[in-house]
């Protein structure tokens, strides 16, 4: 048969390979690297396992529901800043608005001190008759879209948790079928441990015909049995990054259902929050044409 690029040379048999052994100290050195490898990929295959349930647990799942209740709050948060930030803008419009309104015409002439008494009283009393206008509007806008917020999470928290119940449930069915093939590992492990005692044990003479089948049939069983481990374990492997990334896939949608219920209750909202400060700034106008202005 034609040999494969990367196939090792024929010595590494001769020297490994326990059925190829010729005493009873080969038979017992050779058998311990497949017991070691046999250990290796059951613990990397349980390792896996513990893996792929993690995110399922308690704990886990509780923190999933936390990381999405910060992030909404973050948000929110943002949201409430421009919020905010438009009540501030028509607030310093109108303090600006007071201020041309006291100095009066530009001239060559600075304000006289009287004018700067009279800009406090104006700001004073715009700040009373209007400042609590834009406030209320903004605090009613928040609260609007905060209700809207918790809403929309609690429905997204629902939805999100019940996929993560259906694919924990698919998830849990591979875990219980993939255990006892790590456990059949370990117990090989644990045959080969045994007969490469006895095979010590037995002295440094030749190898007996029943401990060279017995060494044979063990061999035999184990290739099989690596090789099935290894096949389920990068299996396994990709499936575990399929499941964090569904985990994440929910996380995400469930955080872009809330979004776009904010965005649209301040869509919603943005006419008459609008219509709200143009109304207090009209309010801080007629209260500047009540009083004089600088000649």
């Amino acid at each position: 048969m034609r040999r494969m690029p990367h196939d090792l040379p024929a010595w590494v048999a001769e020297l490994t390979d326990p059925r190829r052994a010729r005493t009873l100290d080969e038979l017992a050195d050779r058998l311990v690297p497949l017991a070691e490898h046999a250990i290796d990929v059951s613990r990397r295959l349980q390792g896996l396992l513990g893996e792929l349930n993690g995110p399922f647990g308690r704990e886990a799942l509780y923190e999933l529901v936390e990381r999405l209740k910060a992030r909404v709050d973050e948000a929110y948060g943002e949201i409430s800043a421009e919020i905010a930030a438009s009540g501030r803008e028509r607030a310093e419009r109108i303090d600006a608005a007071c201020t041309r309104h006291v100095a009066g015409p530009p001239g060559p002439d600075p304000a006289p001190p009287e004018a700067e008494v009279l800009a406090a009283r104006l700001r004073e009393r715009v700040a009373e008759e209007v400042g609590p206008l834009i406030d209320r509007q903004r605090q009613a806008a928040a609260e609007q879209v905060g209700a809207r917020a918790r809403q929309a999470l609690d429905q997204a928290v629902q939805v999100m948790l019940g996929r993560v119940e259906e694919l924990a449930r698919c998830t849990t069915d591979l875990v219980h079928e993939v255990l006892p093939l790590a456990r059949e590992g370990l117990e090989l492990a644990g045959r080969i441990t045994e007969l490469s005692g006895r095979a010590r044990r037995a002295g440094l003479g030749p190898i007996t015909p029943d401990l060279g089948a017995e060494a044979a049939r063990t061999v035999a069983a184990f290739e099989e049995a690596v090789g099935r481990l290894e096949l389920e374990w990068s299996g396994l492997g990709a499936r575990t990054a399929t499941v964090k990334a569904a985990l994440r896939g929910a996380e995400e949608a469930a955080f872009s259902q809330v979004s776009a219920a904010m965005t649209r209750c301040v869509e919603e909202l943005a006419p008459a929050h609008a219509q709200a400060l143009n109304e207090a700034e009209a309010r801080a106008m007629t209260l500047l044409g009540e009083l004089p202005a600088r000649p």
